[in-house]
């Protein structure tokens, strides 16, 4: 099935999704017109998210920067590899966060190339322009810009990428339409996003194990599996919808599985204790930490290897044509 593209019709029966919803300048032809830190101009409409990645989350990722990006990478490789940017492209990186697929992509489009990478966060903005660019490279360019509302010019770019950056829009056919117009004509779309979460062992695990141990959530309301979170996308019937009515075309589906980790198991348990949604109950329970992390760590125990404690990840890999 890995290998195989998915058509909607296919496979909607078989989905299921249970899992927490993570709670202007003017345009000009062929020019790029992105003025940095303008996101803050007015209310933003993702103004919980940008709130979330910046007051919360954002400083978190910078500073376990490493140990995400070790644990993502195999998921972003197999998509970058798809998106087969060329040399002298220009590059659009989604929600590039600490950087690290901005900087691959540099390496695809190579010193005549150009590569910008937009997120919402400043604090992992922050990592990401303190990186350093292989010699040889043209340095990328990351900007504080939110890709639903913000200006991205028009015909810039030869193709768009993102992992894991696209599934936090309050209207994702609005973002998509607002990306898909920054592309040249026949640009290329490519993103990787979750499967749903039942399917992904590395959240899962460590969740079914804390939870015995936490307060019940103060609502019993079953959560939007479409609120902004990081299994938004994991329907693709809902994707390929919001990808045609945004004005995409030869839309193609890929499910993808792959063994991520590699931490020891004390990093493994630290890392599932702050990120996701268990990193979230924390934050709101810190006094019952130990309990919580040596159920963690009892339940990540069976998937240590001599490589790290490894546990399946399941994605999608997007990837569509701009008209």
């Amino acid at each position: 099935m890995d290998e195989r593209a998915t058509e909607p019709g296919r496979i909607a029966h078989s989905l299921r999704l249970r899992t927490e919803p993570f709670s202007r300048a003017a345009r000009a032809k062929g020019r790029l017109i992105v003025p940095d830190e303008s996101m803050t101009d007015a209310p933003p409409v993702n103004a919980d998210q940008i709130d979330y990645w910046n007051a919360m989350a954002g400083g978190t990722w910078a500073e376990l920067q490493a140990q995400l990006d070790r644990q993502l990478e195999p998921m972003g490789a197999r998509a970058i590899e798809g998106f087969n940017a060329q040399s002298g492209e220009r590059v659009l990186d989604i929600g590039c966060g600490c950087g690290q697929t901005t900087l691959d992509l540099a390496r695809q489009v190579g010193p005549l190339g150009a590569v910008t990478g937009v997120d919402v966060s400043r604090p992992m903005l922050e990592v990401a322009r303190g990186r350093a660019v292989p010699s040889g490279l043209a340095q990328p360019s990351f900007l504080a810009v939110d890709a639903q509302t913000g200006e991205l010019g028009q015909g810039v770019f030869d193709g768009a990428f993102s992992r894991f950056g696209v599934m936090f829009f309050a209207d994702p056919v609005a973002a998509f339409a607002n990306i898909g117009r920054s592309l040249k004509p026949r640009g290329r779309l490519t993103f990787v996003c979750w499967r749903p979460y039942d399917e992904n062992l590395w959240m899962r695990i460590p969740n079914e194990a804390a939870s015995p141990l936490l307060p019940a959530p103060a609502s019993a309301a079953k959560p939007d599996p479409s609120a902004p979170g990081p299994f938004a996308f994991a329907d693709p019937v809902r994707v390929w919808d919001i990808l045609e009515t945004a004005g995409f075309s030869a839309i193609e589906i890929r499910p993808f599985n792959a063994p991520i980790g590699g931490g020891d198991l004390d990093e493994t348990v630290a890392l599932a204790m702050r990120v996701g949604p268990l990193g979230g109950a924390m934050r709101e329970n810190a006094r019952l930490a130990k309990p919580v992390a040596a159920a963690v760590r009892a339940a990540l125990a069976p998937h240590e290897t001599p490589a790290g404690v490894m546990l399946r990840g399941s994605v999608w890999i997007m990837r569509a044509i701009w008209p």
